[in-house]
């Protein structure tokens, strides 16, 4: 365990420096556990140092920078998907339900990344990113299966399509923000992230082609 402990404002005010090249010294240093560090000042003026908290007073002070590395890997390896390895199921789906392959394309690039495991704040699953009463609605029993997905997903697009009359900026807009609000403001909601979304799928299907 690093615990470093009484260390007087004045040292940190005089050699700051020194400190924290002392505690960087700790994070890196080898067979040393990532580990965030703490700090917390008493009634005395005196300032504490930990990496393993036992109090809530005590607040973050020094991400270790390797520990926030590996988490970004691990999500970075997580969050992308082979656009080829669902190539087939994408043409299958646009062929069935007469959707364009590069519009399923570009909606799964920007709902999911092609991470048939991505999962939204707001409870939305897999590469088309369906939400549980709509995947329910089209009989979508495993979001995480990306046929069922995919299938699911195009089949959808169709309906948004059909009842906005082949606008796909309309349909795009209610398959982000959800037909009601596309039909209380008559057309794309004033929502940044609706439009910024429109925008992007638009885009994205332009490289598709």
């Amino acid at each position: 365990m690093v615990s470093l402990h009484r260390i007087p404002d004045v040292v940190l005010g005089s050699a700051l420096a020194v400190v924290l090249l002392m505690l960087c010294a700790l994070l890196f240093a080898p067979g040393i556990a990532a580990a965030d560090i703490y700090r917390y000042e008493d009634a005395d003026g005196v300032v504490h140092f930990t990496d393993t908290p036992t109090d809530k007073k005590f607040k973050i002070f020094l991400k270790d920078l390797r520990k926030d590395r590996q988490l970004r890997t691990r999500f970075r390896l997580a969050a992308g998907g082979d656009p080829r390895e669902y190539e087939h199921l994408i043409n299958a789906s646009a062929a069935k339900y007469g959707v364009s392959p590069a519009l399923v394309k570009a909606v799964i690039r920007a709902e999911s990344g092609y991470n048939p495991n991505a999962v939204s704040r707001a409870g939305a699953t897999g590469l088309m990113q369906l939400m549980p009463g709509t995947a329910r609605s089209l009989n979508v029993t495993n979001t995480f299966d990306p046929k069922q997905n995919v299938d699911g997903g195009v089949r959808y697009l169709r309906f948004l399509l059909d009842t906005f009359k082949g606008d796909i900026s309309l349909a795009l807009a209610a398959y982000n923000a959800g037909m009601s609000k596309v039909a209380r403001y008559g057309g794309i909601p004033p929502y940044q992230e609706t439009r910024t979304y429109v925008n992007r799928v638009l885009a994205g299907m332009q490289q598709a082609n």
